[in-house]
């Protein structure tokens, strides 16, 4: 084993116990300032965004085949026991791998940038989904209202599959911290408004996602220039927050 990778079996190890925090609790990487990234497919994509992790590590088993791959990549490497790797991980399935991130550093508010706003949208599954459709459509921020999930957690990481390398993200804002945008607000609303297919799409704007079940907060509602409903023709009476924002933002990001 080279002279730069450190070996740890030990669940006492300080290393070990940071790391299952940052695996295992959903805001960990605020105090840490530091993320996780479990799995190839997210360490990979990271990669490929011109991420440098600061630490990977690697269960013992899968350490001769990513020697090659993933190795060089970090400032440091660790690998441990299949066992201990598995304790740590918060996955059914325990991935083989993972690298350790510093977490960017807190960035303003830009006015100008199109913008997804999350208005205490609570499920990481879709928040993650959301980043994809916002990275995928051409919006690069994402101003996040308190009471969102944590954009930096394991779950929302996974759900992401590397879309947070290519944005701007920023959470813990209050409603009036986006009077700091210059761009129009668009809110999804369920029975009012201009039907998406119809309507005149301003860029750059940004889109506010409400929460799952209660939708966009009447403070932001207010806020916006203009209100969108999306037909839906078999009948059902609302989308999934996530569905909704793909479609939206697909909409916005093709009509420029």
């Amino acid at each position: 084993m080279p002279v730069n990778v450190t070996a740890i079996h030990s669940r006492d190890n300080a290393f070990v116990k940071d790391l299952r925090r940052l695996a295992q609790d959903s805001t960990a990487y605020r105090k840490q300032g530091r993320v996780w990234l479990e799995g190839d497919h997210l360490c990979s994509a990271a990669l490929e965004r011109g991420q440098r992790p600061t630490v990977a590590v690697f269960s013992e088993s899968f350490w001769p085949l990513a020697q090659m791959q993933y190795a060089p990549a970090a400032i440091k490497t660790i690998v441990m026991a299949d066992a201990l790797f598995a304790d740590i991980s918060a996955l059914e399935s325990p991935a083989r791998m993972g690298f350790i991130l510093d977490l960017p550093a807190p960035q303003p508010l830009r006015g100008d940038a199109a913008t997804v706003v999350l208005d205490r949208v609570q499920d990481a599954g879709n928040v993650g989904s959301i980043l994809r459709s916002a990275s995928a459509f051409g919006f690069r921020q994402v101003a996040a209202i308190k009471g969102s999930a944590a954009l930096w957690s394991p779950k929302v990481l996974r759900a992401g599959m590397g879309a947070h390398f290519g944005l701007t993200l920023i959470e813990g804002l209050e409603p009036s911290d986006l009077d700091a945008l210059q761009v129009p607000l668009l809110v999804t609303h369920v029975h009012e408004g201009d039907w998406l297919h119809r309507a005149a799409l301003p860029w750059p704007c940004a889109w506010v996602l409400g929460h799952e079940g209660q939708g966009v907060s009447p403070v932001l509602e207010a806020k916006a220039a203009q209100r969108i409903r999306i037909a839906q023709p078999g009948g059902e009476e609302s989308l999934n927050v996530a569905a909704a924002a793909a479609i939206c933002l697909h909409a916005s990001g093709t009509a420029r």
